[in-house]
């Protein structure tokens, strides 16, 4: 018998050489036979497609045997390589017919604890017996080997156990009908049993009748996912409710009609739908001119409102004046079938409408209806038109739906602008002064500074960054060069239009050389002269580079939700998942006063790439959404945002901007992992007017960790990625690309549906942290002072020490002092003692819960409100003058302190360099005799004397020193010169 393995190819794996890149190759053993593919360099996505052969010495022990796959990087020095990872399956699921073999995706494994592995390799592994060679027995049907079996016990049992010893991760073809796999429950059951993790981490293990009953997931069966992951899915599934409470609804799904009567004189029908539950009323759009209309409508009636005992599904048929009656059918809702997820969608059924009588007429049609009771958790609860509105149009109906976005993948555009040639200005009499213009579509606007070289070839030699998104092709980068013949005005010399796929090289790092490319600029011109032959023609030369290696910033660093660089392949593997349940709202602030005093009340949630956003509830103070959501996180040092907003695009023909009610950061570095954080969290809004409290969000959070061991390193890699580091962007730059980035994210959210709002992403993102105001000013100078009163107290305790006011403490401190002096060496161990058993300490009064927005530490309590107006101001101002003016002064006199304190600290500095300087002669002289005797002293006296002394002198009681005067090396510097009188 030959055993076949045909290596496809790899992906996603993981960088080894040092470059970025790797050169993999593939290594299979089976039965003590060892093969190997061929090297494919600088790729780390693989491709070999070659086929490995192996002899099966007894086909009879194939089930029982490994098939070993390891991946190594060919480091090309000597025989040395690196672990990329491997795949280890077991026999048992090798099919004898190569129509049996499908190819499947394994993902690699680690070889041990520190392992830093990704990505995965694609096979297709069977085997064909040779030509008159016997068929294997099937698992359990051979005779013989029942009569083996039972005469050889102990040694099987023997062997059963040395089996089970060995910890191999095996796969399984599921549902294959292979011969040889007449159990497959069986091998499964005692993968799991060996598996401790599994057992450990997920409580007791299912039974096989449990698993014979649980479906097993699809996806398990395409992508050759090992059992343990597949069912742990599946177990996911079910407590995917466990956050938030289940609510559950009625749901009427009314699919189409068919043979239904004419009801106009003309003999048309323009049919449409109402569905009747006590006082809730669900109404389909209306099909013109059908008797065979299709609605696909799915109306939803929350059960602990239902006040009736059965469901009333009425057609009617649209007329100018009055709506005719066509017929209904009525349901009790008692025989309602109830759908529990993951059962899949219920089948609908045709219903023959009655008379008003309750009799059931043929001419009259039927209306295919399914109606079920379920929870939030069904698959159309996101499509579904929910019972508060029914009432709305369309396309208001549009904007109260949940909805789950992505933010476009972005990049950051380097473009570096050499020289150009051959350029012809206008006016040949004088210098030219060009510059570039260069325009990235939609909105990015860039110029180049003026040309030193003021000749027909400039050169430039600057780099320009811009913001770009996916799909490349539609974006455009048009470049032109300006000559600049007067104050405000410039002439076009000609210009270049280049799509941005076709131009832009795409790199991952630093070390990728980008080639530069010289373009033909057009020259203006009318239009019959673009139809003539271009002979000549001015060039620029351009790099034009997508970084891969930065992760584009659209959030302030210092909560920052995503820190992944743009390049998918640079990502870290996820070290868990963030469960988040968004539960309700209560005590909202009235924001229709108008309407009776309510609120029309979505909350959004943004982590990483992934924002969601609730259904809106109208017309209540005490939203309940229970709707649940879960991320990957890939650093613990993140933070997740969740804004509530009011809809005005309901009611409001004028389409106003959504209102922000308020907002909640959580960092979940905070958070304890395996813990349910169920908490109210206050809504604060800060306006014009001052700060409100707008209401409370419940939410309830859990972060579950997968791989501990990875998330604890974490935090001694850098926040960004390397590039960010080795090539930053200047910090002026950074805002200006910020700003960019959240403009290209608030335009892919609008083009949603429903769409998320512009103001909404601006809001969720903080687009304005980094604009001046007096108030965020305060908070940061009390932050800073804040952090000096540690350092206060430390100088306290010194100086109550130094004063005896308690004799004992101060006593204590000497013994302390002297034991240090005379063994320094405990000097260290004794500091992180100290520190050690100040943590510990702390410990008993952790916070139990994460922290929450502080209105005093944000100094939003007691601010002026014209602070506040000044705050909210857009840029440029539209005050008035006199307003401006005033502001303007105050500036001025805080600018005037801090400029007073940072010439303070220069100061200090400057009499530092003043001791050596001779400036003073007598200042210098007197420290470099001091210096010398200083230099003699310790050269005869031993340190530790000198130590000792010094602070015995310090330590030494009030009685003997002067109280209240500086001392003499205080005074000394002091009296050093600066640079401060030389300043005009």
């Amino acid at each position: 018998m030959k055993l076949f393995v045909r290596v496809s190819d790899a992906s996603y794996l993981m960088p080894k050489d040092g470059h970025g890149s790797s050169n993999p190759f593939v290594e299979v053993e089976f039965d003590q036979q060892l093969h190997r593919t061929q090297t494919k360099y600088k790729d780390l996505n693989p491709v070999w497609n070659e086929t490995l052969v192996f002899n099966v010495s007894d086909p009879n022990k194939l089930p029982n045997q490994v098939i070993d796959v390891v991946v190594y990087n060919d480091r090309n020095s000597g025989h040395q390589r690196n672990f990329l990872g491997r795949v280890r399956i077991s026999g048992v699921s090798v099919p004898f017919a190569e129509s049996e073999a499908v190819l499947q995706r394994y993902p690699l494994d680690k070889r041990g604890l520190f392992s830093n592995i990704r990505g995965d390799i694609a096979l297709q592994i069977y085997a064909v017996r040779d030509l008159g060679e016997p068929s294997p027995p099937s698992n359990g049907s051979d005779t013989a080997a029942k009569t083996n079996d039972a005469g050889n016990e102990p040694g099987k049992k023997k062997m059963k156990k040395k089996n089970q010893d060995k910890e191999t991760q095996s796969w399984y073809s599921i549902g294959n009908g292979a011969p040889h796999q007449s159990d497959p429950v069986k091998p499964i059951e005692e993968e799991m049993k060996r598996s401790d993790f599994f057992r450990k981490e997920h409580g007791p293990m299912l039974s096989v009748q449990h698993m014979h009953a649980m479906p097993f997931p699809p996806e398990a069966a395409k992508m050759g996912m090992p059992v343990e992951a597949a069912f742990l899915r599946a177990r996911e599934g079910k407590r995917r409710m466990g956050l938030v409470d289940q609510m559950e609804y009625l749901y009427v799904k009314v699919e189409k009609a068919r043979d239904l009567p004419t009801m106009d004189v003309t003999g048309s029908l323009d049919p449409y739908v109402e569905v009747k539950v006590g006082n809730y009323k669900g109404v389909t759009k209306y099909v013109e001119k059908s008797q065979k209309p299709v609605w696909n409508q799915v109306f939803a009636f929350p059960k602990e409102r239902l006040q009736a005992n059965r469901l009333e599904v009425v057609l009617k048929d649209k007329d100018l004046v009055k709506d005719d009656f066509v017929g209904r059918i009525i349901i009790d809702l008692a025989e309602i079938p109830r759908r529990v997820p993951p059962d899949g969608p219920l089948a609908p059924t045709w219903y023959k409408l009655e008379n008003k009588d309750g009799e059931k007429v043929d001419k009259l049609g039927e209306v295919m209806l399914a109606v079920w009771m379920g929870t939030q958790a069904d698959q159309c609860f996101p499509d579904t038109l929910h019972a508060d509105a029914h009432s709305l149009s369309p396309e208001a109906v549009a904007h109260t739906r949940s909805g789950v976005y992505h933010s476009p993948k972005l990049f950051y555009l380097r473009l570096h602008i050499i020289e150009a040639q051959d350029l012809v200005p206008s006016d040949k009499t004088r210098p030219p002064d060009i510059l570039v213009k260069v325009e990235l579509t939609p909105n990015q606007v860039r110029f180049t500074r003026p040309s030193p070289v003021r000749t027909h070839n400039p050169v430039w030699n600057e780099e320009l960054m811009f913001v770009a998104s996916e799909p490349l092709s539609e974006q455009q980068l048009i470049l032109t060069v300006e000559d600049r013949v007067g104050p405000n005005k410039r002439d076009p010399l000609g210009w270049v239009i280049l799509r941005l796929s076709d131009v832009a090289t795409f790199r991952s790092d630093h070390y990728k050389p980008v080639d530069p490319h010289w373009f033909n600029l057009g020259r203006p011109h009318s239009s019959d002269e673009s139809k003539k032959e271009v002979k000549f023609a001015s060039k620029i030369h351009l790099r034009v580079c997508l970084e891969g290696g930065y992760h584009v910033l659209d959030e302030s660093t210092h909560y920052s939700s995503d820190l992944q660089p743009s390049d998918k392949h640079l990502w870290t593997h996820s070290i868990g998942l963030l469960e988040v349940g968004i539960i309700g709202a209560s005590h909202l602030l009235p924001m229709k006063t108008k309407e009776g005093g309510t609120t029309d009340a979505y909350c959004v949630a943004k982590y990483g790439s992934k924002w969601v956003r609730t259904r809106t509830h109208l017309d209540t103070l005490a939203p309940r959404w229970n709707e649940q959501y879960t991320w990957e996180v890939s650093d613990p040092c993140t933070v997740i945002t969740l804004s509530v907003f009011h809809n005005s695009q309901i009611l409001d023909k004028k389409a106003t901007a959504d209102q922000p009610i308020g907002k909640v950061r959580v960092r979940l570095s905070t958070l304890e992992t395996d813990r349910v954080y169920a908490q109210s969290y206050p809504l604060l809004l800060l306006q014009p007017s001052g700060l409100k409290s707008t209401g409370e969000l419940h939410v309830a959070l859990r972060f579950t960790c997968t791989a501990w061991l990875n998330m604890m390193t974490l935090y001694a890699r850098p926040l960004l990625p390397k590039m960010h580091y080795l090539h930053p962007i200047p910090v002026v730059h950074v805002d200006i690309l910020r700003r960019h980035a959240v403009q290209i994210v608030a335009a892919r959210m609008a083009r949603a549906e429903p769409p998320l709002r512009p103001e909404a992403v601006a809001y969720v993102l903080d687009v304005d942290h980094h604009m001046w105001s007096l108030r965020r000013s305060k908070a940061n100078f009390e932050r800073i002072t804040s952090l000096f009163s540690c350092l206060l107290r430390i100088s306290n305790f010194f100086e109550d020490v130094r004063d005896w006011k308690n004799p004992i403490t101060t006593c204590l401190v000497i013994v302390a002092f002297f034991i240090l002096v005379c063994y320094p060496e405990l000097i260290l161990p004794t500091v992180f003692l100290y520190l050690f058993m100040v943590g510990i300490w702390n410990y008993r009064f952790r916070p139990r819960g994460p922290p929450r927005m502080d209105p005093k530490l944000s100094h939003a309590v007691m601010a002026h409100p014209d602070e506040l107006d000044e705050e909210f101001d857009t840029f440029p101002t539209t005050r008035p003058m006199e307003l401006v003016r005033m502001r303007y002064d105050r500036l001025r006199s805080v600018a005037g302190r801090v400029q007073t304190v940072g010439g303070d600290l220069a100061t200090q500095g400057e009499r530092v360099q003043a001791i050596l300087s001779w400036r003073d002669p007598r200042a210098t002289g007197i420290f470099v005799i001091f210096s010398m005797l200083t230099a003699l002293t310790l050269y005869v006296v031993p340190f530790q004397v000198v130590v000792l002394l010094g602070g015995l002198y310090m330590l030494r009681h009030p009685r003997f020193r002067a109280r209240k005067m500086p001392s003499v090396p205080v005074n000394f510097f002091k009296r050093l010169p600066s640079k401060s009188d030389l300043l005009l």
